[in-house]
């Protein structure tokens, strides 16, 4: 990997350049990111509930008190009131860091019973043109899949394009824990596909999830699809700018916060989803054990010693993905700072072998994925580095080879 050349030339060639860029982008694609979302906001309304509400004549503590403030509220509860408080204030419970994994599941198969209804309604309101009707259906169907008992989802919130995370694995007895952070055009219509299946959060986190089990059998791991953010539609100004990932960085912030146990965590970060991350770092607790990128655009620092994280930073990109030709620098709050692959960078750079683009690094079988699988049980020593190097494996210490099989 060649130095970056710092010549002030070049610097202001790459700033004309990503000007450029963006400006095309607004040409062709427009400002988008409002263009699904609805002026009904039912989480909110739940949430609103919850603060006028009670249970056995007490107040409800607030919706946005501390994890370990709500975490002892719901043990000081017994099942039914807990069962009631689900149906009562399904998507607040449901979205609630702090309540009980088990009865957050519960509290959005609820809500997500509800947001059908609501949907199955507007599949014949003759208010709505045929397309909107249309999507009403996607939505519905998409609901009544998430709502299956086998499903454990986190997060649910319907309001506009919507957002929502799920659980594979036993997320409470986890000793190691994953989270997948996705990129653009993330909600809950593209939260899994059929076609191109590993490209959407469901499945990234399902591959990963059956490739860690592969790894280390006897690891219980959990891997959580995390879609809980509004990312940008497409390659417009939003994707361009950090305006998305810092609201979903204190988002994310929030969910590692609460997560139950004290297990390692390790992020993998996809596409857009590097800038969230590379701006959540330097707020994420300690349990954070590594923070992992694929395809960046960039962290939004210059260097992976600016993330103000003690968490292991690692950055892959497949040799034929298209964002190595995207500007890697900063100018007027435009672009996302340098490459996470590049060696100024400093990240441990890791092989993307056979990763089939800038959306097939959670493809199964591939160096990717495979890596990915490896650091997040943290078998470092098997991790595969970038131009078979052993570079980015160096000064790490195995923490999972008592449990590979």
């Amino acid at each position: 990997m060649t130095s970056f050349d710092t010549s002030p030339q070049l610097n202001v060639w790459r700033a004309l350049l990503a000007l450029a860029v963006v400006f095309v982008m607004l040409a062709t694609t427009g400002w988008t990111a409002l263009r699904h979302h609805r002026s009904a906001a039912p989480l909110q309304a739940s949430i609103s509930a919850w603060e006028h509400g009670s249970i056995a004549g007490h107040h409800l503590p607030a919706a946005n008190s501390s994890p370990t403030r709500l975490a002892r509220f719901f043990a000081s509860l017994s099942d039914a009131q807990r069962t009631s408080l689900a149906h009562r204030y399904s998507l607040a419970v449901g979205n609630m860091n702090g309540a009980p994994v088990e009865l957050r599941y519960r509290a959005n198969r609820i809500a997500l019973d509800e947001a059908r209804k609501v949907e199955l309604k507007r599949m014949d309101d003759q208010r709505l043109t045929p397309e909107g009707q249309r999507e009403a259906g996607r939505r519905m169907h998409r609901f009544e899949a998430m709502m299956r008992p086998d499903r454990h989802i986190l997060a649910f919130d319907p309001e506009g394009a919507g957002r929502a995370a799920e659980v594979f694995g036993d997320l409470p007895g986890a000793e190691r824990i994953s989270v997948v952070v996705p990129g653009v055009d993330t909600d809950l219509l593209t939260f899994q596909r059929t076609s191109r299946k590993y490209s959407a959060p469901v499945g990234m986190a399902e591959s990963l999830y059956a490739a860690e089990r592969a790894t280390s059998p006897s690891t219980r791991t959990a891997v959580i699809a995390w879609a809980d953010y509004t990312t940008p539609n497409g390659l417009g100004i939003d994707s361009a700018t950090a305006m998305r990932a810092q609201s979903g960085a204190v988002r994310l912030n929030a969910l590692v916060r609460a997560l139950p146990g004290s297990s390692p965590v390790s992020l993998f970060c996809h596409s857009y989803g590097s800038v969230l991350c590379g701006l959540a770092a330097h707020t994420l607790p300690e349990r954070v054990a590594d923070i992992a990128v694929a395809g960046s655009p960039g962290m939004r620092v210059s260097k992976a010693s600016q993330l103000g994280t003690s968490a292991q930073v690692w950055a892959m990109r497949d040799a034929d993905d298209w964002v190595q030709d995207v500007p890697y620098l900063e100018v007027g709050g435009l672009g996302h700072g340098e490459d996470p692959v590049s060696s100024v960078f400093g990240a441990r750079v890791l092989s993307a072998r056979e990763a089939k683009g800038h959306g097939g690094y959670f493809e199964p079988g591939t160096d990717s994925v495979e890596n990915f699988a490896e650091i997040g049980v943290g078998a470092y020593d098997a991790v595969r580095c970038a131009n078979d190097a052993d570079a980015c494996r160096a000064g790490l210490s195995d923490t999972a080879s008592a449990g590979r099989a």
